[in-house]
């Protein structure tokens, strides 16, 4: 992921704003065809079965940037009560948002992760449909503890699928840092082993 300091403002521009609504499943589904083509154009979204579906932070960062009407039966849901709604669902929901975020306006195109807690796979600036992701990046927030064999098995997975792991770290301010990892085997050194 080089040059993560560059910007791109064309992923919050649309000809149009989205018209969301939840449905009685919570799920956040958008029906405009012209609409549809919109977010699918951008890496927004996924048909499943006969539903364009938002995921809710994918719906979380449209709302911030004031491209999604949202409504809820007939109330129109803004960013902050939309968040206040998913907190009590999903702790992890603001740190997921916050990673995707940083990650679409660096030009990225982030979408649902393999399960590693709060991960996405991460398409290359003009791969997504074109391309498998190249990355597969997971939060951590500052101040929280990890076990390293938790990480050691995440890191492993994410590279036997032949992708890259990275990790974003989530400090208090909300900024967002980014290592990239891999695993690393050390052979024994000989030299300085005990004779038996």
């Amino acid at each position: 992921m080089e040059n993560l300091n560059l910007s791109n403002d064309k992923d919050t521009e649309f000809a149009f704003n989205i018209d969301g609504m939840i449905d009685q499943n919570g799920v956040i589904v958008v029906e405009s065809v012209k609409q549809q083509d919109q977010l699918r154009s951008k890496g927004y979204g996924e048909k499943i079965k006969d539903m364009y579906i938002l995921e809710s932070y994918e719906a979380l960062f449209l709302l911030y940037y004031n491209r999604l009407v949202l409504k809820k039966q007939e109330s129109i849901l803004d960013f902050s009560t939309f968040l206040q709604t998913l907190l009590k669902i999903d702790l992890s929901i603001f740190t997921k948002f916050l990673i995707f975020r940083d990650l679409r306006t660096r030009g990225y195109i982030p979408k649902e992760g393999f399960g590693f807690g709060n991960d996405f796979r991460v398409y290359e600036r003009g791969e997504y449909s074109r391309k498998a992701a190249k990355y597969v990046i997971f939060g951590i927030n500052e101040g929280l503890s990890v076990e390293a064999n938790i990480l050691f098995e995440n890191i492993r997975s994410i590279e036997k699928m032949g992708k890259e792991a990275i990790i974003a770290v989530i400090e208090r301010r909300g900024e967002i840092i980014y290592y990239k990892v891999n695993q690393k085997k050390f052979s024994p050194n000989i030299k300085f082993l005990p004779h038996k």
